[in-house]
């Protein structure tokens, strides 16, 4: 088994896809009063504030008790998201299975079969695609707070993000979802996938292939029982946690799809949300912070209105 290694507010968050690094970026002032409540700022939005996810880069993972979404990032990691969308189309995900729940660290899945069906069109391994050139052109909506582990963190595209003078990349974030791989970096390829359901483990960005998000579902990923075995592997087949396929949300059939859409990170709501966690106040919350991390915000997803 392959692993994912063991171990009205002022701007919140600029666009700037070349800006040089280590520029720095003024943290908003709190609002007054009480901030708003997340639920009072999506409320509040506009519809062009919003995003449809792209049915041909969304995979559903269907479980007896619900239906875990991803959306790919195919601009960070176009060969593995190619491929894990083959793999799905030949049938290599037919009757799989969650394999490993570690506690407050990863589920990991894969084909589960035995025996092994061999990839027919997708293939076992890919090069690793931990980063893109800095100039690569893709949106970074910078978070202006302080981070430990890059120069500088934001969003691109919705996706959780650093990046330094040379290189970006996907960060390790509550919901992301890598390709797991032996200790050869370039031994992963996406018959193994896991995402993230505990703390973040930061210090894997740029050791493994991050390739998308969970959008929906991660109360079920998050859930199962943990596994006994090293590494929170199950001991057992019979332990596996079963999904009937994973299927690109474009093969379904539309009155079978949900539809979902996404806050856009470059709106002015989303800035309004972030300052508003960030210098949360209300009757629970009496002393704002005014700062947050990365991967504490949480980017809005919802049924398409």
């Amino acid at each position: 088994m392959r692993i994912a290694i063991a171990f009205a507010v002022g701007l919140a968050l600029a666009s700037t896809a070349c800006q040089s690094p280590g520029t720095q970026h003024a943290i908003p002032a709190a609002p007054s009063g009480n901030t708003l409540t997340p639920a009072e700022v999506i409320a509040a939005s506009m519809p062009e504030e919003w995003r449809t996810l792209d049915p041909e880069n969304t995979l559903y993972m269907d479980f007896p008790n619900g239906r875990v979404i991803i959306e790919l990032a195919p601009q960070f990691a176009p060969k593995h998201v190619a491929n894990v969308k083959a793999l799905s189309r030949e049938g290599f995900f037919v009757n799989g299975g969650v394999t490993r729940v570690q506690d407050n660290f990863v589920t990991q899945w894969a084909q589960a079969a035995d025996p092994a069906r061999p990839p027919k069109t997708g293939v076992e391994k890919l090069n690793a695609e931990f980063t893109l050139s800095r100039n690569a052109p893709v949106p970074f909506d910078i978070l202006p707070d302080p981070d430990t582990f890059a120069p500088e963190v934001g969003f691109s595209n919705g996706f959780y993000a650093a990046r330094d003078k040379d290189k970006v990349w996907l960060a390790h974030c509550y919901g992301m979802v890598g390709a797991g791989r032996d200790s050869d970096e370039n031994s992963g390829g996406g018959t193994e996938l896991y995402t993230i359901i505990g703390q973040s483990p930061r210090a894997l960005d740029r050791q493994l292939t991050v390739l998308g998000k969970v959008v929906q579902g991660m109360e079920i990923l998050a859930a199962f029982p943990r596994g006994t075995g090293d590494a929170g592997f199950y001991k057992t087949p019979g332990e596996y946690q079963r999904y009937s396929d994973i299927k690109v949300a474009a093969d379904v059939p539309e009155v079978q799809r949900t539809n979902l859409e996404t806050m856009r990170t470059d709106s002015a709501s989303f800035q309004t949300l972030v300052n508003s966690r960030r210098w949360r106040k209300d009757d629970f919350y009496k002393q704002p912070v005014g700062r947050i991390n990365l991967c504490n915000v949480t980017v809005p997803v919802r049924v398409k209105q």
